[in-house]
C-alpha cells in the first residue's frame, strides 16, 4: 500500500514537473493529466504482458506525422524519462516522396525536444503510382514497401524492434476485414517478428482508445502531417468497417472495450479450426465402454 501512494505522489510530482521535453508546453490540466496517465499505464500494461522491453535494446519508432504516431513517440519517451521504459528510442521517418510533402516539420520538431532520429528519403510513390492501376487505392502496396524501408533501416541502425503507433480501432478494424473479406480470424498482435526473423514489431498502444489519442495528440499540439497526401483515400474498406464499428459504439457504449477484450479471451473448442482442437477426440464415457 506505501509502495502505491509513493508511486502516486512521485507520478504527481513528475508530471507536474511536465517530464521529458516533449511535455515542456503541455496542458496542467486535471482532465490532462489523467489522460496522460491513463496512456502510461495501458502502455505500460502492453509492455509489460507481452515482455516487449529487454533492458538496453535499441527500437526504430515509426514516426509518419499522424497523430497516433507522435503520440506513441511521446508516451515511450515519458516511460523512458520515468524509468520504466530501460531502452534507446531513435524515431525514423520514411519520406516517401508524396507530393507536398513538408519535409521540414519532422526534423525540426524532433531536433527541438532532442529526440534523437533519422529522416530516411525513399521514392515508393512513384513505385505505388506505377504499380497500381487508376482508380485504385495506393494503402496497401505503400504500407507493404514503408514497412520493408523501414526494417532495413533498423537493421542498419542496430535496433531490434521496429515500433508502431497502431491502436484498438486498427486492431478491431483488421479483425473485422479479415473476418468479414479475409474469411479468417485474426488481427494486429502487440508483439510479431517479422518474416525474416530478425525485426521485432511491437505495437504499445494496442489497447489504447483512438479517441484519447486524439485528445491528447490535440492537447499536445502536435505539427500534424495529414495522410492523404497521395489523393488516394476514397473507397478504403477500411473506412466501412470504421464507420460500421462507430455505429455500434454509438448505439451500444462500450462495445469497442468489449470486443477487445475478447480478441484476448479465445476459446478454440468453441470454433471450428480443428488444427487448434482436437475434435475427434472428444468422447462420452459411453464411447470408451468395451
Amino acid at each position: 500500500m506505501l509502495d502505491k501512494v509513493q508511486d502516486h505522489e512521485t507520478d504527481a510530482a513528475e508530471e507536474e514537473a511536465g517530464g521529458h521535453s516533449l511535455f515542456r508546453d503541455a496542458p496542467r490540466s486535471v482532465g490532462f493529466r489523467k489522460l496522460r496517465k491513463r496512456l502510461v499505464r495501458q502502455v505500460r500494461e502492453t509492455i509489460e504482458a507481452a515482455a516487449m522491453a529487454r533492458p538496453g535494446a535499441r527500437w526504430l519508432v515509426g514516426l509518419s506525422g499522424g497523430k497516433d504516431s507522435y503520440a506513441l513517440l511521446a508516451i515511450l519517451a515519458d516511460l523512458q524519462w520515468r524509468g520504466h521504459l530501460p531502452v534507446e528510442l531513435l524515431a525514423c521517418n520514411l519520406d516517401q516522396g508524396q507530393p507536398n510533402f513538408p519535409k521540414h516539420i519532422l526534423p525540426e520538431f524532433l531536433a527541438r525536444h532532442g529526440v534523437p532520429h533519422r529522416i530516411e528519403y525513399r521514392d515508393t510513390y512513384s513505385i505505388v503510382t506505377e504499380k497500381v492501376p487508376s482508380g485504385a487505392t495506393y494503402c496497401s502496396l505503400c504500407s507493404r514497401l514503408r514497412r520493408g524501408n523501414l526494417y532495413r533501416v533498423a537493421r542498419e541502425e542496430g535496433c531490434e524492434a521496429l515500433v508502431l503507433g497502431h491502436h484498438r480501432e486498427d486492431c478491431l478494424e483488421t479483425f473485422f476485414m479479415n473476418f468479414l473479406q479475409g474469411g479468417r480470424l485474426s488481427a494486429m498482435p502487440p508483439k510479431l517478428l517479422n518474416d525474416e526473423g530478425d525485426v521485432m514489431v511491437l505495437r504499445p498502444m494496442i489497447c489504447v482508445a483512438e479517441d484519447d489519442i486524439a485528445k491528447f495528440s490535440a492537447a499536445m499540439a502536435f505539427p500534424i502531417i495529414p495522410c492523404d497526401l497521395c489523393g488516394s483515400q476514397d473507397g478504403l474498406q477500411r473506412n466501412v468497417v470504421k464507420t460500421m464499428l462507430g455505429e455500434i459504439e454509438a448505439r451500444f457504449p462500450g462495445r469497442k472495450e468489449t470486443m477487445i477484450r475478447a480478441l484476448s479471451s479465445v476459446r478454440p473448442s468453441h470454433l471450428l479450426d480443428a488444427s487448434l482442437f482436437d475434435f475427434s477426440a472428444l468422447a462420452t464415457p459411453q464411447d470408451d465402454t468395451p
